[in-house]
């Protein structure tokens, strides 16, 4: 996962409130979300939700509007000077912004682990995904606008969750669209055969499967399986389960001191020479040039 793309505020006439809330662990669900949801100066919800990613964007009241603050990945917040505002915009637990009563709520939700096991999500969507009020209402958004301003025990931990249910929903609804180019991979999680295989591959990426083990578990045989699997997906079974233990592999090697070897058996290789080898073959570069250029 990535951190959010670094938003530019702009609301010099208005009052406005900004509440952040940051996962900062792995989830099962990985992306590099950033969640928002607008409310009226009456209170009433309006869910608007999107994700973002690396581009940076503008959030503003009106489209000519010059930007006056930037948020940077965490939630830094700085003039465009580059002056900090945590202090004085500050208006409570994860809240900052000009007003209290703000006629104008962002909920922001930031996921902030870089990696590739997210990667073939994040390849999915566009780099700004949106999701009007007037398409979708979800009822996570008034949670979260709860949840977010408190500090109880424990509290980092609920919001970890809302912003995985959030992701997870906002998803499925773009998705969902008519006319949507949702990715094979996602489609086939829907398949009762090759939904049941992906899901063993994801489950436990590292347990010896072969396509019989896979049919078996699946209820049909290993040709109907290796024919559906590539039909849906767009590649075999043992191609797409090579693929994820890579990407597994090269999150381990940047972001741990674990060695080849070490990395090779939490991934499913027999050894380092064979980590290497899928490696190579896979990225074009040895599993140490990985390493080095993180």
């Amino acid at each position: 996962m990535v951190p959010a793309a670094t938003p530019s505020a702009s609301s010099p006439s208005s009052k406005f409130c900004v509440k952040n809330a940051a996962r900062t662990t792995a989830s099962s669900t990985p992306g590099a979300p950033s969640a928002r949801s607008a409310r009226s100066a009456s209170g009433s919800p309006r869910p608007e939700s999107s994700v973002s990613r690396r581009t940076p964007y503008t959030v503003a009241h009106s489209a000519d509007a010059p930007p006056t603050a930037v948020i940077g990945p965490g939630g830094a917040c700085a003039t465009l000077s580059g002056e900090p505002l945590a202090e004085t915009m500050s208006l409570g637990v994860r809240t900052w912004g000009n007003a209290p009563d703000g006629g104008t709520t962002v909920l922001v939700g930031t996921y902030q682990l870089a990696g590739e096991v997210s990667r073939r999500l994040l390849d999915a969507l566009p780099d700004l995904l949106h999701l009007p009020a007037e398409v979708w209402r979800c009822p996570l958004m008034p949670f979260l606008e709860e949840e977010i301003t408190r500090d109880d025990p424990g509290q980092s931990v609920v919001l970890d969750r809302v912003l995985d249910l959030l992701l997870i929903a906002v998803v499925r609804e773009w998705f969902a669209r008519p006319g949507a180019a949702a990715p094979g991979w996602y489609l086939a999680m829907g398949d009762p055969v090759v939904g049941r295989a992906l899901r063993l591959l994801e489950g436990d990426p590292a347990h010896p499967w072969t396509v019989a083990a896979l049919a078996e578990k699946a209820g049909v045989s290993r040709a109907a399986l290796a024919r559906r699997f590539t039909e849906l997906v767009g590649e075999p079974p043992m191609a797409y389960l090579t693929g994820r233990r890579i990407d597994r592999a090269a999150d381990l090697l940047r972001g741990t001191g674990t060695t080849v070897e070490a990395v090779a058996r939490q991934v499913g290789y027999s050894s380092a020479f064979a980590l290497s080898a899928a490696f190579k073959r896979v990225r074009g570069v040895s599993p140490q040039e990985h390493r080095a250029t993180g």
